[in-house]
């Protein structure tokens, strides 16, 4: 009796637990036929040691669901009855057999109406929701690939009006972007490039310029991670040019706004604080009006955080200190990945400014923000950076001595 290994492999790929497989079964298992699946770990454990070789039935097909490809392509022996699995509608007939729910289903596509796309909205949300607490965690980039996935799978009938598909698209686009942002977030810039590369086709695919910005601002910060500030100025150009700049000021200011920055790494002064004063002008003109939920983050809090990182790469730490205290006063409890991060940027400016015992503190209380499930790796390597600045000090005093070593347990 021979251990699964490609399916090991496919789980470690996607960091799935046991339980994880389990829930994700079952929960493919309850989209496509309406009733909850029973899938356990006991269940995936016998799908991994070997046990459970053939699987069959309802296990076939919410392996199938989840990973996207056959069970032969997942290391298992293919069911005698196997439902070809370019034909949608026998194996949605196969599924109702299984379940014991239907007989049969007519010989057509499914149809799908704007109560699915409503449904896969309302789990979008939830998981833009869970960003904004938690930050970029592997669970959190999982579950975006796996709505984005469902979401794809739902399409491949050919079912549903031009305008649902459209809209069903653009939100697997955008469900994509989040899991870029989730990596972005965790500090893994190629793994966000990734998901980015998918994320443009989607958007292609719904013909939607709002979506194709979106994907261009992640690039943009993905570029910025990996320290392509040139191509990171790039997309900021992309942004500033498109339709829904030129249409919404709030868009055109966020392009200016990351064009600012990407220039102020490239060291050309003038030309970055010439686009932060156009990203205040057009922020200003922004009338308020309904927003797509992700860029409802770029708020007046935002805005000077943002800010911040213009006047830091610019070597202006004060003016990036009062930027960082106006953001943290205006920002929302709820966004507590970002207050985590933005006070952590303010403990860095503050000792770049040789005020090392009050970055202490304020590092101190910014680790202290994050939820025990946090990922936000971007908030740990600041602090990891001020703890560097600190110690390049040559400081004696004890509480400073006595912080480094304790930050040194944070990152």
């Amino acid at each position: 009796m021979a251990a699964n290994a490609v399916l090991k492999a496919q789980m470690s790929e996607l960091g799935l637990t046991q339980d994880e497989l389990a829930r994700q079964m079952n929960a493919a298992l309850q989209k496509l036929g309406g009733k909850p699946g029973d899938v356990s770990a006991r269940t995936v454990r016998n799908l991994l040691n070997g046990t459970t070789r053939r699987p069959i039935g309802r296990t076939c097909v919410a392996l199938e669901a989840v990973f996207g490809c056959t069970v032969a392509d997942l290391g298992f022996s293919p069911p005698r009855t196997a439902v070809p699995p370019e034909d949608p509608v026998l194996r949605r007939t196969f599924l109702l057999a299984a379940t014991g729910t239907a007989a049969a289903i007519p010989a057509r596509p499914l149809r799908l109406g704007q109560s699915d796309a409503d449904r896969f909205r309302l789990e979008y949300t939830e998981l833009l929701r869970d960003d904004s607490r938690l930050g970029g965690t592997l669970r959190m980039e999982n579950k975006t690939v796996e709505l984005s996935a469902r979401i794809q799978s739902s399409l491949a009938g050919g079912g549903g009006s031009d305008r649902i598909r459209r809209q069903m698209y653009r939100l697997a686009s955008d469900v994509t972007c989040l899991a870029a942002f989730a990596a972005i977030d965790a500090r893994a810039p190629q793994r966000a490039r990734a998901h980015l590369d998918k994320a443009l086709t989607l958007a292609g695919l719904a013909r939607d310029g709002e979506a194709m910005y979106r994907v261009w601002d992640h690039l943009m910060l993905a570029s910025s991670q990996r320290e392509n500030h040139a191509e990171a100025a790039a997309s900021a150009e992309v942004m500033k040019s498109s339709s829904v700049a030129r249409r919404d000021p709030l868009y055109a200011s966020l392009g200016y706004m990351r064009h600012a920055n990407a220039l102020a790494r490239l060291h050309q002064p003038a030309e970055s604080l010439r686009a932060l004063n156009l990203a205040e002008k057009t922020f200003g003109r922004a009338r308020g009006e309904q927003s797509a939920e992700w860029i409802a983050f770029y708020s007046p809090a935002e805005f000077g955080a943002l800010s911040s990182y213009v006047w830091t790469a610019l070597g202006d730490h004060a003016r990036a200190e009062s930027c960082l205290h106006r953001t943290l006063a205006a920002l929302p409890d709820d966004m507590v990945r970002n207050k985590a991060l933005f006070t952590a940027h303010l403990s860095l400016s503050q000792v770049r400014q040789g005020e090392v015992e009050l970055a202490c503190a304020t590092g101190r209380r910014a680790y202290g923000m994050l939820l025990p499930e946090s990922g936000s790796q971007r908030t740990t390597n600041t602090l990891a950076r001020t703890r560097q600045v600190i110690a390049a000090t040559g400081t004696k005093a004890p509480e400073v001595l006595s912080w480094i070593e304790e930050s040194r347990q944070w990152t």
